[in-house]
């Protein structure tokens, strides 16, 4: 249908099912938090002092006033919606909000906020899971749950125009904010990553701390159409997720945030529960795939709310030519021993 609302969508997809409704409810009071929160970045100074530092998160981050903010604001809408608790990378440890709700919230409320003060895009990664039965919904445990067992998943991004990507487990849809109506519009039913690509997005400056896979995938897109891969590639890095997620999603391309060897990069940098799991789960429903180098990051059991992981993620055909190099790696140091 030409111009469907994010409402009308929703509604249609969860029909009678009482689980589906809360996940569309919860949906649509995320969707209403983004565009209190667009409106807030496109504002930018004159709302006024948004990149301010303030204090620490549980990271050991530098939290801006619109980290905090943002996260408030996700937190009011939640309230509105069944939500039984949420956690989110600004809070120690999760909020309950309603004993009765029937989903649990992970959020990133605000990812990329290091480029606030520089007008890149930056966004909302969030996850929608069921809350367990016999688990304390503001516990931890609560949510050490799989990225393939995700209710929905998505990203709101805050750039020249204000999108919801989300996955509700049967491909990844794209809504685009009619600020006119205040409206989440769909703008692509069916997003689709192509298989191959010529570009990759990382931050280069790091190599010399990374792993011999990671160095030998990139060394091989560097040396272009004299080297190995017989083909020129193109370096894309935006330093924010939901950028160079974004990027990838509409015309391809793979990123990588591998583990390295600096002091707390070793087991990687993202996190798992409210920032990997959804953007793999909206990757690999759009046909692309997800890894942190040596398997799918989806089916990995969280140890721990904050756990962090290597990502890799985007072109199928990129991903797996990636895993391919830590499976000879791998190779080569059995062999060595």
């Amino acid at each position: 249908m030409k111009n469907e609302s994010l409402y009308s969508f929703l509604e249609k997809w969860a029909g009678q099912d009482q689980l589906k409704r809360d996940v569309a409810a919860t949906v649509h009071a995320l969707a209403d938090a983004g565009r209190d929160i667009a409106a807030l970045v496109s504002d930018g100074p004159l709302a006024g002092e948004l990149a301010a530092a303030m204090t620490e998160n549980v990271q050991g981050e530098v939290q801006k006033f619109l980290d905090v903010h943002s996260n408030d604001l996700l937190i009011e809408a939640c309230k509105r919606a069944p939500v039984a608790a949420i956690a989110s990378e600004e809070l120690d440890h999760p909020i309950a909000l309603h004993h009765d709700g029937t989903v649990l919230v992970a959020v990133d409320p605000l990812d990329g906020s290091s480029n606030i003060d520089t007008n890149v895009s930056i966004g909302t990664i969030f996850s929608i899971l069921k809350s367990p039965d016999h688990v304390d919904a503001s516990t931890h445990d609560a949510f050490l749950q799989k990225g393939r067992d995700q209710l929905a998943a998505g990203y709101i991004l805050y750039g020249p125009q204000t999108t919801l990507v989300m996955t509700l487990g049967k491909g990844t849809q794209m809504f685009t904010l009619d600020r006119r109506r205040g409206t989440f519009i769909l703008t692509n039913r069916a997003m689709k990553i192509p298989e191959k690509t010529k570009e990759f997005a990382i931050n280069s400056s790091n190599r010399r701390h990374w792993n011999a896979p990671t160095r030998r995938y990139i060394d091989e897109c560097v040396h272009g159409a004299e080297g190995a891969r017989g083909e020129d590639t193109n370096m894309r890095w935006v330093g924010s997720l939901v950028a160079d997620g974004h990027r990838i999603l509409v015309r391809g391309g793979v990123y990588l945030y591998p583990a390295d060897k600096r002091k707390g990069y070793d087991e990687g940098r993202l996190r798992l529960i409210y920032e990997s799991n959804p953007i793999g789960w909206v990757v690999e429903q759009a046909g692309g795939a997800v890894s942190t180098g040596n398997e799918n990051l989806l089916d990995l059991e969280p140890r721990v709310l904050h756990q962090r992981i290597p990502l890799i993620f985007g072109s199928r055909h990129e991903v797996e030519r990636i895993e391919s190099h830590h499976v000879v790696d791998e190779d080569e140091r059995e062999a060595a021993e």
